[in-house]
């Protein structure tokens, strides 16, 4: 039987739309939340990921008070931000089956494959 875990960080970084409505946004910034769901069998020693190692390796790749900008190339939404941290963790953490990216407490993007 499969488990499912989550490990959750939040992180601070400004952005543009590039071609919002016709034209350039206002650099502004965000408290992002980054949800990372795993899922897969659980290891000898009775778990599926250990949550420190997540953790920290959230810490080094979110950008944190940086311009997504920079870092997406071009328009950043929270839709490509999804897709960004979910390529990092799927790399490094092959149980990774989907990134959620809360840009305020109301609206958020997930990316997954199928």
């Amino acid at each position: 039987m499969p488990y499912r875990v989550k490990v959750v960080r939040e992180f601070s970084a400004a952005h543009f739309l590039e071609n919002y409505r016709g034209g350039p946004e206002p650099l502004h910034g965000h408290n992002y939340r980054v949800e990372v769901i795993l899922e897969g069998e659980l290891s000898e020693g009775g778990y599926l990921v250990d949550f420190v190692e997540i953790n920290s390796y959230l810490r080094s790749i979110l950008p944190e008070h940086r311009n997504l900008n920079d870092i997406l190339g071009g328009e950043s939404t929270t839709e490509k931000l999804a897709r960004w941290v979910y390529e990092r963790m799927k790399e490094r953490f092959p149980q990774t089956v989907e990134v959620w990216v809360w840009e305020t407490g109301r609206f958020a993007a997930s990316y997954f494959e199928r």
